[in-house]
């Protein structure tokens, strides 16, 4: 039995639409019949969320009249098990149903709960199903038709994914802003200078800064070395990216070491000392990267064998269905 429901490597990302009464109504305009049997605007946006649940459906581009076919797909598939009287069950579509929610690692509440959050109903979900068990019925009775993934198609799968996958992980972590940085830990200590600037001043307060490096054991020093010395400010421990300091600072740096201070040196209102606490480097996490399962990429290779199988045989079960396009728009 052909089972291509699966669900394909991140295609399990809930967008949180949700149907309003107001939006269901405007969206209830019929698109075409099929034997009388109406498909809404509302039927092709359900079809449409469905497959961020369940995979399929391939691009943006043209995805309304895609959704549409398969719409119309699900309906000629189950007219055609009709005639060998191969339509599924409620009580197969239930199975199936529950298949799917272990696929998705919930139940069925749970199920039902993703269908609401992705804006689809799960009447939509069981003609999706529904549609699915009875085209695996005729292949198979009918036609003589299995789909099956080989041990080689899967392990091209699986490498091909995974050479995805690594290719933009490498691409993300070459970006500038994943490289490690260098940080400076540095503390500032200034002496200030009140009323006018004159040069007099500043070698007393470089006297002053002078002195206070003589007490300076360390950076937990920092604050008790300014005792007894006016108008010291100590600040907080900082840490600097190493690409923004000043080349002169940052060379001032490497040659010093961590532990002792720097200065004393003219600042814009008097004269500082840096204190250099340590310096340390930053490297942004690497991201963690989930490869799909050997059971996802098999999933894979039957859902795109069965799309193949779906093209090649959907015009044959549409012979004798009368379609009438309401919208002429989505008519090919």
């Amino acid at each position: 039995m052909i089972k291509p429901f699966g669900v394909l490597v991140g295609v399990a990302l809930f967008s949180g639409l949700m149907f309003s009464p107001a939006t269901y109504a405007q969206d209830q305009k019929v698109i075409v019949t099929v034997n009388d049997l109406p498909i809404t605007s509302f039927d092709v946006q359900q079809r449409i969320n469905l497959w961020k649940l369940v995979g399929g459906g391939g691009g943006p581009d043209g995805a309304r009249k895609r959704a549409l076919n398969e719409l119309i797909d699900d309906i000629a598939k189950v007219e055609e098990a009709k005639k060998f009287n191969a339509q599924a069950s409620e009580k197969e579509i239930d199975a199936r149903l529950s298949e799917v929610a272990t696929g998705l690692k919930t139940d069925s509440k749970g199920l039902q709960s993703k269908l609401r959050a992705q804006g689809v109903s799960v009447p939509a979900m069981r003609q999706y199903l529904a549609g699915q068990i009875a085209f695996g019925r005729i292949l198979k009775g009918k036609y003589k038709v299995s789909v099956a993934a080989t041990p080689a198609e899967v392990d091209r799968k699986l490498s091909g994914y995974k050479a995805e996958i690594n290719g933009k992980l490498n691409k993300y972590m070459a970006d500038p802003r994943m490289q490690a940085v260098t940080v400076y830990q540095i503390q500032e200590i200034t002496f200030p200078v009140e009323g006018e600037i004159t040069q007099e001043v500043l070698q007393s307060r470089a006297i002053e800064a002078n002195a206070y490096l003589g007490k300076f054991k360390g950076c937990k020093s920092a604050r008790s070395a300014a005792s007894g010395i006016f108008n010291v400010h100590v600040g907080k421990l900082i840490e600097a990216d190493g690409r923004k300091l000043p080349p002169q600072l940052k060379t001032m740096l490497d040659k010093s070491s961590p532990g002792r201070a720097i200065g004393p040196m003219r600042s814009q209102n008097g004269m500082q000392v840096l204190a250099f606490c340590g310096v340390r480097k930053i490297s942004p996490k690497k991201p963690s990267v989930q490869y799909p399962t050997r059971k996802q990429a098999e999933t894979a290779v039957l859902n795109e064998k069965y799309a193949e199988v779906v093209t090649k045989y959907s015009s044959q079960f549409r012979k004798g269905l009368l379609i009438e396009y309401r919208d002429p728009s989505y008519q090919q």
